[in-house]
């Protein structure tokens, strides 16, 4: 299927977006468009212009060969505002809960994350990083090499603990439940 380059750009963007901190390298952007090292270097390009424009609140860049979507540099005192913002309210539920599993199962991956939430995690990451409540603990080894998260010590500050082994007990859950199962117990049978 032939793509038109606004369509790709829109594409490109996108992809940006959604891997979020992770980053994308060219080969994987090659793969994904269909189209040759050139063309998304091109791509890259017009879409950074399309950024620089002062009415565009992100930036593209490169880190480690993988290109990331960020904020602008200029913008970073409005960020700073927001989250010291007094009126804000604490932790929400899903930052908790990203917490919680980073606690518990340190070092983990966002893909990790993800598959115990069912749900996405970029932006509550982001949040954790910034309140630098978590930070990165380097990368998993494999494909991809994602990033690992971890607890920080403002992390013990903010509960009030001392160390992770003060965290309380998880109740126990039997790794093989099975809820159909459970339910056909009760269920009356026609005899």
């Amino acid at each position: 299927m032939k793509l038109f380059r606004q369509e790709r750009l829109g594409i490109l963007e996108g992809l940006l977006f959604a891997v979020g901190d992770e980053g994308i390298s060219t080969q994987q952007l090659e793969y994904v468009l269909d189209v040759n090292e050139v063309e998304i270097k091109s791509l890259l390009i017009e879409l950074r212009e399309r950024y620089s424009s002062i009415s565009s609140g992100f930036d593209i860049i490169e880190v480690a060969g993988v290109y990331k979507m960020t904020t602008k540099k200029d913008h970073a005192i409005y960020l700073k505002r927001l989250i010291q913002n007094p009126n804000q309210r604490g932790l929400t539920n899903a930052a908790l809960e990203v917490l919680a599993i980073i606690a518990y199962r340190q070092p983990i991956t966002r893909h990790e994350i993800e598959n115990i939430r069912g749900a996405s995690s970029d932006n509550v990451l982001r949040k954790l990083l910034t309140f630098s409540l978590i930070e990165e603990a380097g990368r998993l080894e494999g494909p991809g090499r994602p990033i690992l998260f971890r607890t920080t010590d403002d992390f013990l500050d903010y509960f009030g603990i001392k160390t992770l082994e003060e965290l309380p007990e998880l109740p126990f859950v039997a790794p093989d439940f099975n809820l159909e199962e459970e339910t056909d117990l009760f269920s009356i049978s026609e005899e």
